[in-house]
């Protein structure tokens, strides 16, 4: 007896919409990466589904992939022994494809930009609707994707630091993903900001804004004493002493940097920084960036005012993921990479 196809059994054999992504299926150097076709997904009743354009790379992206320092293998970003989530990527923006049922904030084709916890290197992505907001006008997707990463310099200056006007403050690695950004998110907090970067930036940290620069090939920034309110740290090379001598009495100093070896990170600096600090009447002040719609909102505001921009090194075709990760991991990129996805 030929059999006959219901509606249910053809349902059934439809394969599923399928789409190029970066993948890794073990942790490795950047060599690990692929580009092969995976199953495109679907989105909730709260997400939406993303038509990816444009995707940041960062050491952070580094750090998943390469599953170093052992502990990112233990955190939502990894998995044990081999990670979780094989498409990594974070930050991006693109067009919205679909929406969920309860989503009313977003319609099909709105351009928007935001941070995933994975999966941006694709050609389509789930993410929650209250994760992302409209792109800024006058952006490309390609600057668009590096503005995700200005959340973690205004969380660290504003909310962590307390930046307020007047105050003198030190970016120390200020020419990197999020310290382009933090030079110029701590000007518009009405700070008097000292930028520490390499004799090949100071043009670029300049036009950013930073009233004075360190040049740390030919000055020692701890030379000059106690003469900060603040210090942001985007490198995590010096010794938690070293940061505080140069912060006056009241002084905030947020770490936000990797580092500390291949096993548990920053973890030892982080503890040798809270018992440095617990006298002495300065402060260290520990942050985890928290992604959300209203901080993309305020860095959007601040973009389409003019007062902050995006620096974006050099934009990478999919094909080249492997050198993209390559290059950010050497951690002397000037501004953000970007992944051009389609």
């Amino acid at each position: 007896m030929q059999a006959i196809d219901t509606p249910a059994t053809a349902a059934r054999s439809t394969p599923p919409a399928m789409m190029k992504a970066v993948v890794h299926r073990e942790y490795g150097e950047p060599e690990v990466l692929t580009v092969t076709e995976v199953a495109k997904p679907t989105p909730g009743g709260d997400d939406v589904l993303i038509r990816v354009i444009a995707a940041g790379v960062s050491i952070g992206d580094h750090h998943v992939i390469t599953g170093k320092p052992y502990l990112v293998r233990l955190s939502p970003f990894g998995g044990f022994p081999r990670p979780k989530n094989p498409v990594p990527g974070a930050a991006l923006s693109g067009r919205i494809e679909a929406v969920g049922a309860n989503v009313t904030t977003f319609r099909v084709g709105d351009e928007v930009f935001g941070q995933a916890l994975n999966g941006a290197f694709a050609e389509y992505v789930v993410m929650p609707a209250g994760l992302i907001a409209h792109k800024p006008k006058g952006l490309s997707f390609e600057e668009s994707a590096a503005v995700p990463w200005g959340t973690t310099a205004l969380q660290g200056l504003r909310d962590a630091g307390g930046v307020k006007p007047g105050d003198r403050v030190l970016i120390y690695g200020a020419s990197g993903a999020v310290g382009t950004w933090a030079v110029q998110i701590a000007k518009s907090l009405g700070a008097h900001v000292t930028a520490v970067c390499s004799t090949r930036n100071v043009d670029l940290v300049r036009k950013l804004g930073a009233d004075e620069i360190i040049d740390y090939s030919k000055v020692d920034f701890v030379t000059g004493g106690a003469r900060f309110d603040v210090l942001m740290d985007m490198v995590g090379n010096r010794s938690a002493s070293d940061c505080k001598a140069v912060l006056k009495p009241g002084g905030r100093y947020v770490p936000c940097s990797g580092g500390g070896g291949d096993w548990v990170g920053p973890i030892f600096s982080i503890l040798g920084g809270l018992l440095a600090f617990l006298f002495g009447g300065r402060h260290f002040k520990m942050f985890i960036q928290n992604v959300n719609a209203a901080d993309l909102v305020v860095m959007r505001d601040l973009i389409e005012a003019g007062t902050v921009k995006p620096v974006v090194e050099r934009s990478w075709p999919m094909a080249e993921v492997s050198a993209a990760l390559r290059h950010v991991g050497t951690g002397h990129s000037r501004g953000l990479n970007v992944l051009h996805i389609q």
